[in-house]
């Protein structure tokens, strides 16, 4: 971004509303990989009817998603790619420099992204033996309401991460991490 003025961060509201989108999108994906890992599943043959997986091969789904989504985000947000929400609201992940993040900090960026869920996890964990265990739900909004008080209005993850989401200027090519050396 040498020779020109910094980008300006993404209005709060078109975030989320790129944020919307990307949960429509991953929701798909999800019911897509559900539908691939279906005959992977144990089931009862002598049943006609569909049953619930095993605790185990919910789990071992969880971790596919988790893990699917993470190369996915990984790709996308590195080397200046974009996903197609933040194509279609205009915007663009840079690092705290105005450059394309790496793979490396694409990926811390995706492992922050699960701190609000993991506190929602184990919040659950805690507060379900009481009955309160419905109120750990709050903590899935911690990423994003961390905006709310963050000078700069940045989600969590960004600021965990060290990026920016920042308005896209076609004029302006952000040149990716590993061309910077």
């Amino acid at each position: 971004m040498t020779g020109r003025s910094r980008p300006a961060l993404a209005s709060l509201w078109r975030r989320i509303g790129a944020l919307g989108y990307e949960a429509l999108l991953l929701v798909a994906m999800a019911f897509v990989a559900g539908f691939a890992f279906l005959p992977f599943l144990a089931h009862d043959p002598t049943k006609q009817t569909l049953t619930q997986p095993s605790t185990p091969a919910r789990a071992a789904m969880f971790c596919v998603l988790v893990a699917a989504f993470g190369v996915y985000y990984g790709w996308c947000w590195s080397n200046g790619r974009r996903t197609l929400p933040q194509k279609t609201w205009r915007l663009r992940l840079v690092d705290h420099r105005g450059r394309a993040p790496s793979w490396r900090r694409a990926l811390i960026r995706y492992a922050a992204c699960w701190v609000g869920p993991a506190m929602a996890l184990g919040g659950y964990a805690l507060l379900q033996p009481m009955g309160h265990g419905r109120n750990a739900v709050a903590f899935l909004a911690l990423n994003y309401c961390w905006a709310i008080v963050d000078r700069k209005g940045q989600f969590l993850h960004d600021r965990l991460a060290g990026t920016l989401v920042v308005q896209d200027d076609p004029m302006i090519n952000v040149k990716p991490d590993s061309e910077e050396r």
